[in-house]
């Protein structure tokens, strides 16, 4: 059995037809040997016998007509990872331009392991001044529908998000779901102080001292809702974060931070997602499931081999090669002989222009 072979075997699960599997075990093991996502890179060591253009053309054949299944692609992730729920989930944005077009992706994250790992998302539509901006609660209320659809709300530890995603509607549609929260708030946003007087929620911290938790004592009225309040004082800022229930510490939504690594790792640390041209908002969302697998197929492999062999630990703590990076160099390593043979008359006509004789 061939290599690629048992890539394809290894995707059986997704349910997709047997061409749609040859094309994705090809492109992830181009993906991950060019380490970018400009299509043109990844048609050049895409494996098999057609030419860079033909293989370009069929990338782009896949990214305009192929429906993808992103809930198969989010339940082939969870397999991947091999975290038991119930899962800590983090929602976040990320945006960045090409030319005069906005990119802007809302996404929704399993947390594990310092990292994030993409699950659902949605590429936004751009607002009514025709700048790309934050996300409306219908968004992100689809975003998390489609994640209960496919592995319900008791998989759900608690969703995390930064201060752009807290609303009174937003808040009041997680409670009637029963999806625990932690999310930071502005710190003007109105909270009740101890006698039941509405006032901005930094002022309840401003004596704390610098980076001590506080809690709050009992459940305080903010958004229209009895919620749990605790906080800290940072050098120029506050860090205040509401809950649904008061077990809770600023360490919990200190996980949301993973989303960012993981952002890093798409784009400037991993796979270049910045260098896309791919703008249409429906072939862009399919190109971040191809991402999605290959992450985390990556992280996966680089945890497989901190077991085999521990990582040497830096002074700060930390290894000194993250396990994705540890995971996508190795795959990279072993992959790369997948994308070409050798012809040896273009060898020779290559080594020509080597010799300087």
């Amino acid at each position: 059995m061939s290599d690629l072979h048992c890539i394809e075997q290894a995707l059986q699960s997704t349910g997709w037809n047997q061409a749609r599997i040859k094309f994705l075990a090809r492109f992830l093991v181009a993906l991950i040997a060019v380490k970018t996502v400009c299509l043109s890179q990844v048609a050049s060591v895409f494996p098999g016998e057609a030419l860079p253009a033909s293989h370009y053309k069929r990338i782009q054949r896949f990214l305009r007509h192929f429906d993808l299944d992103t809930a198969a692609v989010a339940k082939l992730v969870v397999r991947l990872v091999g975290h038991e729920p119930p899962w800590t989930l983090a929602l976040d944005r990320t945006n960045w331009k090409l030319g005069k077009a906005e990119l802007n992706i809302l996404l929704l994250a399993l947390v594990w392991r310092g990292v994030a790992f993409p699950l659902f998302w949605c590429v936004l539509e751009k607002d009514g001044r025709g700048k790309a901006g934050n996300s409306n609660t219908a968004e992100r209320v689809a975003l998390v529908e489609r994640f209960v659809a496919s592995f319900g709300t008791d998989k759900i530890a608690f969703l995390c998000a930064d201060r752009e995603f807290v609303s009174k509607r937003w808040l009041a549609w997680l409670l009637r779901q029963g999806i625990s929260f932690r999310l930071r708030l502005k710190c003007d946003t109105l909270v009740a102080n101890g006698r039941g007087e509405m006032v901005c929620a930094g002022w309840l911290f401003r004596d704390c001292p610098l980076g001590q938790e506080r809690v709050l004592r009992g459940a305080r009225h903010c958004l229209g809702q009895p919620l749990f309040v605790v906080g800290t004082r940072l050098p120029d800022d506050f860090l205040i974060v509401l809950s649904d229930t008061p077990v809770l510490g600023l360490k919990d939504y200190a996980l949301r931070w993973g989303i960012e690594t993981l952002f890093g790792c798409l784009k400037s640390r991993g796979f270049c997602l910045e260098a896309t041209h791919v703008i249409e908002q429906e072939r862009l969302s399919k190109l971040l499931a191809l991402l999605a697998l290959a992450f985390s197929w990556a992280f996966a492999v680089g945890l497989w081999l901190a077991e085999q062999k521990p990582p040497p630990i830096k002074k700060h703590g930390r290894p000194a090669v993250s396990l994705f990076r540890s995971g996508l160099d190795f795959l990279r390593r072993v992959l790369m002989p997948l994308c070409g043979q050798i012809k040896h008359e273009e060898f020779r006509m290559a080594l020509r222009f080597l010799s300087c004789t």
